[in-house]
């Protein structure tokens, strides 16, 4: 069966990239192959990470492309030069206009460091989602596998895994414990289940 062709979307360092990257190699995820990053600035490492793996690394910015419509158009013809089956976003900061989701319905996924609904929606990203499970005084928290729908952190969710929250926390010792105890681990397999066709289009889910 051929391999389904992956685009990941980044903004920063690259981490989920990288785990992605990792799950490849290790024949987690079998069923696709990462054939194209797009990242949101030109200073962005996760570009480096591409570099290392031999993948085309392509900067669509808001900067270059204020018009939100022409940042789409622009988005799609790199998506669509590649072939591109999933789009995966991956510490994705830009907001992604509906041309962009309406042609990739169920197609395009997003990992989120929070259990949605909770600490989620615009201005929840990095850091702050952590800052704000810690200032709620949760005791669980965790990440989110969802598809993008074009309205923030709201599509369908597909994986989630909770992580403890533990005495003394600091929302970077948080950070660092959700991506390695829950978001490193269930996007590579959301991204998998896609591949295999357990999720996606063609059964409506």
């Amino acid at each position: 069966m051929e391999k389904k062709r992956i685009a990941v979307l980044v903004s920063g360092g690259g981490t989920n990239l990288q785990a992605l990257f990792d799950a490849q190699e290790s024949k987690k995820i079998a069923g696709g192959e990462i054939v194209l990053v797009i990242a949101s600035n030109s200073k962005a490492y996760a570009i480096e990470r591409a570099k290392a793996h031999n993948v085309p690394a392509v900067v669509v910015s808001k900067k270059k492309y204020p018009n939100p419509e022409d940042f789409d158009s622009a988005m799609l013809a790199a998506l669509k030069e590649y072939r591109v089956d999933l789009v995966v976003l991956a510490g994705y900061l830009s907001f992604v206009g509906d041309k962009v989701t309406k042609e990739y319905d169920h197609r395009m996924l997003n990992i989120h460091p929070s259990l949605i609904p909770s600490f989620c929606g615009k201005g929840f990203y990095g850091l702050k989602v952590h800052e704000a499970a810690l200032a709620y005084g949760v005791k669980v928290t965790g990440a989110t596998v969802h598809f993008v729908n074009g309205v923030y952190d709201d599509g369908q969710i597909v994986l989630q895994k909770a992580v403890e929250i533990l005495p003394g926390d600091t929302p970077e010792v948080l950070q660092r414990r959700v991506m390695e105890q829950a978001e490193w681990q269930i996007l590579p397999q959301a991204v998998e289940m896609f591949c295999r066709g357990e999720i996606g289009p063609e059964m409506g889910s």
